[in-house]
């Protein structure tokens, strides 16, 4: 990551804007407070359809900054315009000069590989190895092979801002996916998603993680800001 300011601000469970020099990127919004700028291109991501990652409320951001440009999975049922960039799972699109690569999901969509300003981020949205308690053996062994498989195509990338989930619902494991990202992948910094309002996960999954090279942004509030 080239040595330049980054603004991130928590909005609320999966929800985050980055700010670079030159660019604002919003994603998973569906919830919370926001200001978008009018004065820098925007580039509003959504991973996939559910009502916890997309809100049909930021088409109507291009009110204040016509500059707006939208890059959704291919799941969420609208039509592509100039704008409107529909993606499915490992296409690759170049919005002004950042450069957007996705991948697969473990549930729904897509995840993000984005290249904006010098840093390389990735937004996992809901890829994740969702490990319930409930499921069978069976279950269980598809939904590890899936995860382990898409996280192995970041293999090799250097990640310097990742996006991913830590969700308290599944108990015990809330770990799982985490862990084996971080080993696997070693970002430099990790955001976490997916957690609602429940913050402790975060300090639980930091103590869980203990000595590591990737620092885990504790969070402890909506609209917390960090300059990284």
């Amino acid at each position: 990551m080239e040595n330049k300011v980054i603004k991130i601000e928590y909005l609320y469970h999966s929800g985050y804007t980055i700010e670079t020099e030159k660019y604002f990127l919003v994603f998973d919004y569906f919830r919370g407070d926001i200001s978008i700028p009018k004065d820098k291109p925007v580039i509003v991501f959504s991973s996939h359809g559910h009502p916890d990652h997309f809100n049909e409320e930021i088409f109507r951001w291009s009110r204040e900054n016509p500059s707006i440009t939208y890059v959704l999975s291919d799941d969420i049922n609208i039509h592509s315009t100039e704008s409107i960039k529909r993606m499915s799972p490992y296409e690759k699109l170049t919005v002004f000069d950042v450069l957007i690569e996705t991948l697969g999901s473990t549930d729904m969509g897509v995840s993000f590989l984005v290249k904006v300003d010098g840093a390389s981020v990735f937004f996992a949205g809901d890829l994740h190895w969702w490990y319930w308690d409930d499921d069978s053996k069976g279950e269980k062994r598809r939904m590890e092979t899936a995860f382990k498989d898409e996280i192995s195509r970041l293999k090799g990338q250097s990640i310097d801002l990742a996006f991913f989930p830590i969700d308290p619902r599944l108990g015990d494991f809330f770990h799982l996916g985490g862990e084996h990202f971080i080993n696997e992948i070693h970002p430099k910094k990790l955001f976490p998603l997916h957690f609602g309002d429940n913050y402790n996960v975060i300090g639980e999954f930091i103590n869980k993680m203990g000595a590591i090279d990737t620092q885990i942004i504790e969070i402890a509030h909506r609209n917390q800001l960090f300059e990284v």
